[in-house]
């Protein structure tokens, strides 16, 4: 036997012999970024379209939020729970007999107001999402978002897509930067009418009028009075399902509790 290499071993072991779906030197460049965008559209659509999710109801809020911090911070935690097991017993998350799935609740995954509006659905038995984003500081999923439909993104462009794509309504908790952009770009979307009117409500007023001059922007002739009808304010749980609904919010609830074939995985 001889141990003389094969003659074509060196473009046999080129990176430009690699096929392109396995080489990540490829896949990862510059010239992939749109590949990429794809991607990152494609895998989440499939998986919600395979667990049947139709619609989704969107919460926002911060993630520095404890359920053991600050009396707000308890109060914010403990509303977000609360609403999203009522928004998932009566919206529609659990899967019909019509394989669909409406009014999911629908999160950035990590902790703070996203942990517990996860955990609120889960309090109901009902599925929900997790849409995380690569951090510096990596962020890393809670234990309360349905594994099935937890996801990761490296692009915040097309994480806040998959967000609006699919909203019947969004919710906002108290927050900070990452919250705020999330809201004015839906509020940016309904005011350009570039999304169709959903409910957009506000939880606990006071913190929103704190931190945003609705009246010096409309003062400053930034806004129009009247964009000031595209979201409500809410203080408890149960008054922002109510604002969904007479805001245009379709529940689909199913009046008694749905069996395990009906209520589980899909």
């Amino acid at each position: 036997m001889t141990d003389d290499p094969h003659p074509a071993a060196a473009q046999a072991a080129s990176p430009t012999y690699r096929l392109a779906s396995t080489d990540q030197d490829f896949i990862m460049g510059p010239s992939m970024r749109g590949v990429r965008f794809l991607m990152e559209f494609a895998k989440p659509d499939e998986a919600l379209r395979n667990w049947g999710v139709r619609s989704t109801i969107v919460v926002f809020g911060s993630a520095r939020i404890q359920e053991t911090g600050s009396k707000d911070h308890r109060r914010w935690y403990a509303a977000a729970r609360e609403f999203s097991a009522i928004a998932s017993k009566r919206g529609g998350a659990y899967l019909s007999a019509r394989h669909e799935r409406h009014n999911v609740i629908c999160t950035g995954g990590g902790p703070g107001i996203m942990e517990a509006a996860n955990r609120g659905a889960q309090d109901a038995g009902a599925p929900s999402i997790g849409l995380n984003i690569t951090l510096p500081h990596e962020q890393y999923p809670n234990a309360y978002s349905t594994p099935e439909l937890t996801f990761r993104f490296h692009y915040f462009a097309m994480r806040k897509m998959h967000f609006a794509m699919r909203a019947n309504a969004l919710v906002v908790f108290p927050g900070g930067f990452g919250t705020l952009d999330e809201l004015f770009e839906i509020l940016t979307l309904r005011q350009t009418d570039k999304s169709p009117p959903i409910p957009i409500v506000l939880f606990d007023e006071g913190y929103w009028r704190g931190i945003v001059n609705f009246e010096a922007l409309i003062a400053a002739g930034m806004i129009a009075e009247t964009d000031m009808k595209l979201f409500r304010f809410a203080e408890t749980p149960e008054a922002v399902w109510q604002c969904l609904v007479d805001g245009g919010l379709q529940s689909h609830e199913i009046e008694d509790t749905p069996p395990p074939e009906i209520a589980g995985l899909a």
